[in-house]
């Protein structure tokens, strides 16, 4: 089946230019000068995305790259809004940036409206706006207003979109949707060796088997609990593996606590084919997960690509926490790569590469998967996403507080194999 249509809005190359002040600030109180600028954007009941902003010294083109999150249109969202204009709405403050919509002890110095037509949105890109705006309005007279730069456009944004028919866990059947449509293309098995040592690596690795894992397992055994050997082959429908997720590092508790530590991860290995043969395969990612402390009890993730040139060179890609209570989402997007320093992109372009849904402790996942279209170039790329997808998902479990006990499915013996 063919991808289904996204749409990507952008708004990014922001700056702001104040005006002069006519007289010194107040002793007490916030000003532009001492104190960071943001903005709030807003786009109909899209929730609201938050940006620094660069101060700008004069009012031409601003040599920043400064963005805020992209806003993502899905199939619903397309349907929901055809024929109908989006209201953009930019409120820029002054002071302090609260944790949340409320804005506290910060100042609000203006706001900008205007309206986005996506009419065309689908077939090709489009810029709708690439330069400065007063706050007082788009049609103010007042130029000594302060002034916001941006460059707001979108982007055909084409994903495939799959399901979990059931928890990974359970070796469920996946399928991809397009709107109404659901086609099984791949099936899941997953398995538990409780007796695991290395059987996880691929044997024409196992020479290498200290590049693949961050520490001896043989070390974290005598730690006495841990959650090891959990594996989940994806199969196309001829039933031939095309994927893998194999834990390769134990997930096993810090000293004197319950839970796993960022400073002692559990890790994954996410393996590819090695050619035409199913009994040699190469890591394609790497996923190491643990317990986050702090004010949102969280799954900490971080993946790594591998090259072709082997274990020493892996390239970070996506690191984040996810809500153990609500869940969230898991993303790999290449803006998102390069705001943060990594400075590496996937193959394909510039964009959203990997979304998956991941649902809080205790709770029956299902998960959804959105690839980007440029990144598939055959059903077996697609199953590489769904392998990591599931290693996601069963993280959540593997990072369960070990005070906890697991569902059975978790827990059963059983031997299994990458051939």
């Amino acid at each position: 089946m063919d991808p289904c249509p996204f749409v990507r809005l952008i708004v990014e190359s922001l700056a702001l230019k104040l005006p002069s002040p006519t007289k010194p600030p107040p002793l007490s109180g916030v000003h532009p000068s001492t104190t960071p600028c943001f903005c709030k954007i807003r786009i109909n009941t899209f929730p609201t995305h938050t940006a620094l902003l660069p101060l700008s010294a004069s009012a031409s083109t601003p040599d920043t790259t400064t963005s805020a999150p992209a806003f993502h249109l899905d199939p619903a969202a397309l349907r929901r809004l055809s024929g109908k204009p989006l209201s953009l709405v930019l409120s820029v403050y002054n002071g302090p940036m609260g944790r949340s919509c409320l804005v506290r002890g910060a100042k609000l110095l203006g706001r900008v409206h205007f309206t986005v037509n996506l009419s065309t949105a689908l077939s090709h890109s489009n810029t709708f706006h690439n330069g400065w705006l007063n706050l007082a309005g788009p049609h103010s007279r007042n130029k000594s207003s302060a002034q916001l730069h941006l460059i707001v456009r979108s982007e055909p944004d084409p994903r495939f979109v799959f399901q979990f028919g059931g928890e990974p866990e359970c070796s469920p059947v996946v399928y991809q949707i397009q709107g109404n449509i659901r086609q099984p293309v791949f099936s899941c098995k997953f398995s538990a060796d409780r007796n695991y040592r290395s059987r996880s690596l691929p044997s024409d690795f196992s020479s290498n088997a200290s590049g693949w894992r961050r520490s001896s397992t043989g070390d974290r055994e005598r730690q006495g609990k841990e959650r090891k050997g959990w594996m989940i082959m994806i199969h196309d429908l001829s039933g031939s593996p095309v994927a893998a997720a194999s834990m390769v590092t134990p997930f096993v508790p810090s000293p004197g606590s319950d839970r796993v530590s960022r400073s002692n991860p559990g890790a994954w290995l996410i393996l590819r084919p090695n050619g035409a043969s199913v009994s040699s395969w190469k890591p394609w990612g790497r996923l190491e997960a643990w317990r986050e402390r702090g004010p949102v009890d969280g799954l900490g993730y971080k993946v790594e690509l591998f090259s072709d040139s082997g274990p020493a060179n892996r390239v970070p890609i996506a690191e984040g926490t996810v809500s153990v209570k609500k869940g969230g989402q898991f993303c790999i997007d290449y803006k998102v790569m390069k705001d943060a320093g990594l400075g590496w992109r996937l193959p394909g372009e510039e964009g959203f590469v990997m979304g998956s849904t991941v649902d809080g402790e205790g709770k029956v996942s299902k998960p959804v998967v959105q690839v980007g279209a440029q990144h598939i170039t055959c059903m077996a790329d697609a199953a590489l996403f769904i392998a990591l997808s599931a290693a996601i998902d069963l993280s959540m479990d593997a990072c369960t507080l070990f005070s906890h006990k697991l569902r059975k499915e978790l827990c059963h013996h059983e031997q299994n194999s990458l051939s």
